[in-house]
Parts: structure tokens; C-alpha cells; sequence
């Protein structure tokens, strides 16, 4: 099929249409960056010819070279034969207008709260002006510490994580943004490492999938590592960690703020006695909650 797509493919928008087909028939799973074939064929596209992200429409009918458009199917083959997430085989993630280099050590960046992060958590009662150190538990690729530095200037920023490989990449989009000064790269188990720290501001997004829909996860997602992503029977194993951990950590007027999926109904049968604010994001409103040190303090024991 894509020894004869070569010979008669011409353009770009030959090679969209042919992508957009290609990955309907073969019924790959989306999530990692994009949510349709239309969209992940135009990205793999533009990437694989080196053009910018925002120039599809003008260049649809541009004729390529012969290696060009081999270039192109060798890139759409492997996503299609291989099922390997569009992100692992760019190297490269994108969070708003922020890019960041993520491969198969780390989940591909897709946190709710990298758009909170623009509003700078509107919604949330602390105030936002003094904030002047904050902490990414469970960082992975680093890309939720990036945006918290790049959003409050003048904190310092500590990124933490379990995994040694996860860090490695985080480390690397730290100093892509020139940023080693400002955060500081911690291997830890939750806050394990970090005794007597406290922060203004923790976010985490952390593992969350439950039991049951890990077995079921389409194969783009077991190229992520199962470490980040799944989050025990209910989903809760970290949440509940973090958030028995999270008070003698936190600054007397601070606030953490979590992502859990679409898993409002179980956070809030775990903790009965905490007043959740839940944050309005594009994904909804159940699955990024914030609760400020004041609201933690009436935190009861977790039911299990």
C-alpha cells in the first residue's frame, strides 16, 4: 500500500488525505497530543517536512520532492504499524504554545493544569502575588515545573519524581528553557526527600488510572510507563498519599492542587470532611481539585 501511496502522492494535502484514511481503517487511539486523524495526520506532516505548526492551509497543495514523501510515509508507517504514540516519534510535546522534548521515560505531556496555569489558577483563594516557591510532585518530563517558573518569576521551583529516567528528561527541558537556576531537579518519593520543605504551591498530576482501565488501555498508552499512570484499585493509591502529606508541606496561606482524571465521585467518598474546590478546565469540571492549607486542616482519615 505505501509502495504504490509513493508513486502517486504528490501533495500535501494527497498525503493528508491518505493519512487521515490510513488511520481510520487501522483505528489507532488518540489522546497523546491530539484528539482526531485529522489533526495528528496534519501534525506528523508538517513536522516530518520541517514547516511550522501553523502554516497547513496556505502549503495544502505544494508538490513534494520524491524524498519528501518518503520521509512523510516512513513517519505516518510507524505510527500506523507500530501504534506508537505521535509524540514518541517526534520526541517533542506541546502544552499550550510551549513545546517540551518527551520520550518513552516519561508520559506524554496532557495536564488540565497547564491551562489553569494561564489563568494562574483564577478560581483558587490564595493569593497569587505571594507565591515565591512552589513544588511539581511527580513531575516526569518536567513540563508542569517549567510552566509554574515561567508563570511566577520570581519563585523557585522544585520538580520531583521517583523515577531517575523520568528526571533525566526533566532535566533536559529545565535547561531547554534555561531555567537550571530557578528549579531544582529532587528524586523522591512523594515528599520522602523533601523533609521540612514547605511551598506556597504544589501541583501534581500524578498517576490516577484505576485498576480497571489500565487492563484496557489501547496499545499507544503501554509505550507510557505503567509507574506514571496507574494509581492502584480506585485510582486514589497516590492521592491519598499526597494529600496526607500535603498540609506539612505547605505554607500557612498555600495550596495544592491536583489532577485525578474523572475521578470527582472517589476523591470526594475518600475524603468526606474536605471542602474540594473543584477547577473549571476544557476537559470539565471533575478532574482538577485545589484545597488551600486552611481547607487541608479539616482533612479526616482517608476512607480505604
Amino acid at each position: 500500500m505505501f509502495t504504490e501511496a509513493k508513486a502517486q502522492l504528490q501533495t500535501i494535502r494527497d498525503l493528508l488525505r491518505f493519512a487521515v484514511s490510513r488511520f481510520n481503517e487501522a483505528g489507532l487511539a488518540f489522546g497523546h497530543g491530539s484528539s482526531n486523524a485529522y489533526d495528528e495526520a496534519a501534525y506528523l506532516i508538517l513536522h516530518a517536512l520541517h514547516l511550522p505548526l501553523d502554516t497547513l492551509d496556505p502549503l495544502l497543495d505544494a508538490r513534494l520532492l520524491p524524498e519528501e514523501i518518503s520521509h512523510v510515509l516512513r513517519l505516518l508507517g510507524r505510527r500506523i504499524n507500530e501504534r506508537i504514540p505521535a509524540a514518541y516519534l517526534t520526541h517533542e510535546a506541546w502544552l499550550g504554545e510551549h513545546k517540551f522534548y518527551v520520550d518513552e521515560r516519561v508520559i506524554v505531556p496532557r495536564s488540565f493544569i497547564a491551562e489553569l496555569l494561564r489563568d494562574r489558577f483564577a478560581e483558587v483563594a490564595m493569593d497569587l502575588d505571594t507565591i515565591h516557591s512552589g513544588l511539581d510532585l511527580c513531575t516526569g518530563s518536567g513540563c508542569l515545573a517549567v510552566l509554574l517558573a515561567l508563570e511566577f518569576p520570581d519563585a523557585r521551583i522544585t520538580a520531583a519524581d521517583i523515577s531517575k529516567d523520568a528526571l533525566e528528561v526533566a532535566r533536559r527541558n529545565v535547561r531547554d528553557y534555561g531555567l537550571d537556576e530557578r528549579v531544582e531537579i529532587v528524586e523522591s518519593n512523594l515528599f520522602t526527600a523533601l523533609p521540612g520543605c514547605r511551598f506556597d504551591l504544589i501541583v501534581s498530576n500524578p498517576p490516577y488510572v484505576t485498576a480497571a482501565a489500565m487492563a484496557a488501555l489501547p496499545q499507544e498508552y503501554h509505550y507510557e510507563p505503567p509507574l506514571a499512570l496507574g494509581g492502584g484499585y480506585d485510582g486514589l493509591d497516590i492521592v491519598r498519599r499526597i494529600i496526607a502529606g500535603a498540609r506539612e508541606h505547605l505554607t500557612e496561606a498555600g495550596a495544592l492542587i491536583v489532577e485525578v482524571g474523572h475521578n470527582r465521585d472517589g476523591v470526594e467518598r475518600a475524603f468526606p470532611a474536605l471542602p474540594f474546590t473543584w477547577l473549571t478546565t476544557s476537559g470539565g469540571d471533575d478532574g482538577v481539585f485545589a484545597l488551600t492549607t486552611e481547607q487541608l486542616t479539616a482533612r479526616g482519615e482517608p476512607r480505604l
